[in-house]
């Protein structure tokens, strides 16, 4: 049990018979009436995000989980598999646990957040950076990088990012997973 004194970013808990975790929280001491918490929480089972507001001293159920590190192996008709490297054990994970599934490729490793009791998984995040090489994008005009404009281009994955216009077809790139941006050329 915890009361909403104990939130903090990534506290995982129970809410509505369901597995969530706080992404952000704000304590609110208004001039006039009692204190509040807002929350914006994500569902665990399902990833969908929403805001919720705690009165101030609510106790919660905490749930306890693991963080693993797993490597992305393939995708089928159940979802992704991913392999721990520790004891070669094999886990699927169904793709809407997975956030930014579209630019996972074989062998990249990925932390999956299990539910230490059930052994259920909860979640899986990508590193906050991916090395991807652009498979297609138009030609940009050579001297044309001057200004901050960018143009869509396809990656290994079947992602489409958003690149400078210096970048080609065959070059390697940083994607930054959160924001599907362009982050660097990898030489």
């Amino acid at each position: 049990m915890a009361s909403t004194a104990d939130f903090r970013i990534g506290l995982c808990l129970e809410f509505n018979d369901q597995p969530h975790q706080i992404l952000d929280f704000q304590h609110v001491k208004p001039g006039k009436g009692p204190a509040f918490v807002r929350t914006k929480l994500k569902n665990l089972k399902n990833g969908k995000i929403f805001d919720h507001t705690w009165n101030s001293g609510v106790k919660v159920n905490t749930i306890r989980v693991e963080h693993r590190e797993h490597q992305y192996l393939y995708s089928d008709d159940n979802g992704y598999v991913f392999m721990n490297n520790n004891n070669f054990e094999q886990v699927s994970i169904p793709e809407s646990l997975i956030s930014n599934g579209d630019l996972m490729k074989e062998g990249i490793v990925v932390e999956i957040v299990f539910d230490a009791e059930n052994e259920e998984p909860l979640s899986a995040t990508l590193p906050a950076k991916v090395e991807l090489e652009v498979t297609y994008t138009e030609q940009g005009l050579k001297g044309d990088t001057a200004t901050n404009t960018l143009k869509p281009a396809t990656v290994e994955t079947g992602a489409e990012v958003r690149v400078p216009l210096f970048i080609n077809t065959g070059d390697k790139i940083k994607v930054d997973t959160a924001t599907y941006t362009y982050a660097e050329r990898v030489k």
